[in-house]
């Protein structure tokens, strides 16, 4: 039996962040395998206190991780902070420029006292007029026009995760990941900026894309033209809503077989894709007052006997009840240092048919320290 998916066994990344977006880059190397230490100030990281819809931010992306608390407002602190950035490969951060300049940790510098190490700076914006600005994802999905994509005309509204945090850190990780080959290769490190804005720039680039060819401006998705003949939310006959897709002749012939609507699939008006898409005003009606007639579970066991796209429209604490989330893997069990545990998800990857981790721990606040520090004296491995 091979050993466990973790290439980045060895690496030890230094993370000095806050929030999501660099603490998810943190989070995605450590998954990897990498040794993530997380520096915290002697309160510990104030994400840890969020409550709400931020109750989540550090248990989901710090797992896995350990935990040093350090005073790096004091020269004591910085000088040991040092001495732990001279045994790292990497270095994840996500404060102001200037903040970290005040303590001598600017990109510039450390390469000057660190040639080997790489630095993954998680940045509101890469270099340019607003380099300087404070950003957060929503922030940003305004700016970059996400948030316009997302809500009808008139009512922008942020998509419903941190997505833009959480993809700028892949990015980050990703940067990081080729940054250590090039460095068995030259010996030398690199300063890697992402930025937040960028990533959403990059979010919204299909739509810029389609402007730039053929000078159209995307409707918000709620009003974009339709480019399929079914493509919709439906109410069930017990109460739940379900999303059906039909864009495929196959797809179309198929729903309308189940739903017993023989009449469009023989209409020699609906022949065509492009006929039904010009009818859907009159065929979405019937396909809604057909499937009103049927309940979500009997008329999904049928859609997927078809292999029609469907699915039903869950909240995210309906994951814990379903059948694919549960299955070995698709949960993992992290251990917090009170002794309680929580689910939540890993990557969406699987190497050779097995996920990337099925257990962890949420180091408590400076868990690590003693540890870390008693190594740093000796020089030995923690």
């Amino acid at each position: 039996m091979r050993e466990p998916f973790q290439p980045l066994r060895g690496v030890r990344v230094v993370e000095l962040s806050h929030m999501i977006m660099g603490p998810s880059c943190g989070q995605y190397l450590a998954f990897l395998g990498a040794e993530v230490i997380k520096v915290e100030p002697p309160e510990g990281d104030k994400t840890r206190q969020l409550t709400g819809m931020g109750a989540g931010f550090f248990p989901m992306f710090n797992r896995g991780k350990r935990s040093v608390c350090l005073d790096l407002s004091s020269p004591q602190g910085r000088a040991v902070f040092e001495e732990l950035l001279a045994t790292a490969d990497v270095f994840v951060e996500n404060f102001k420029d200037t903040s970290l300049a005040k303590m001598g940790l600017a990109p510039d510098d450390l390469r000057a006292r660190f040639p080997k190490l790489i630095m993954a700076s998680n940045k509101g914006f890469l270099h340019g007029p607003y380099q300087n600005r404070t950003a957060m994802d929503e922030v940003v999905q305004m700016m970059a026009g996400l948030a316009y994509m997302t809500g009808p005309s008139g009512r922008p509204l942020r998509v419903g995760s941190s997505a833009n945090d959480m993809m700028a850190g892949l990015f980050g990780a990703f940067a990081v990941v080729a940054a250590l080959m090039e460095r068995e290769r030259t010996q030398e490190g690199r300063n890697i900026r992402i930025g937040l804005f960028e990533n959403c720039l990059f979010l919204v680039g299909q739509h810029m894309v389609q402007y730039d060819i053929e000078g159209t401006i995307s409707p918000p998705m709620p009003e974009r033209t339709f480019s399929w003949p079914v493509y919709d939310i439906f109410e069930t006959a017990d109460g739940k809503q379900l999303f059906v897709g039909a864009i495929t002749s196959g797809h179309w012939a198929a729903l309308c077989r189940i739903l017993g609507l023989e009449k469009l699939r023989t209409d020699p008006q609906l022949a065509t894709s492009m006929d039904r898409i010009r009818k859907r005003t009159q065929t979405i009606p019937q396909f809604a007052a057909a499937i009103g007639q049927r309940s979500a579970n009997e008329l999904a066991a049928e859609l997927e006997g078809h292999d029609i796209p469907f699915a039903p429209i869950n909240k995210p604490a309906d994951m814990y009840d379903d059948e694919h989330v549960n299955r070995p893997g698709g949960l993992i069990t992290t251990h917090m240092d009170n002794g309680k545990t929580y689910r939540a998800p890993g990557l969406p990857i699987e190497v050779d048919g097995a996920p990337l981790a099925d257990d962890n721990i949420l180091p408590g606040v400076g868990a690590d320290t003693e540890a870390l520090l008693a190594a740093l004296r000796t020089k030995a491995p923690s």
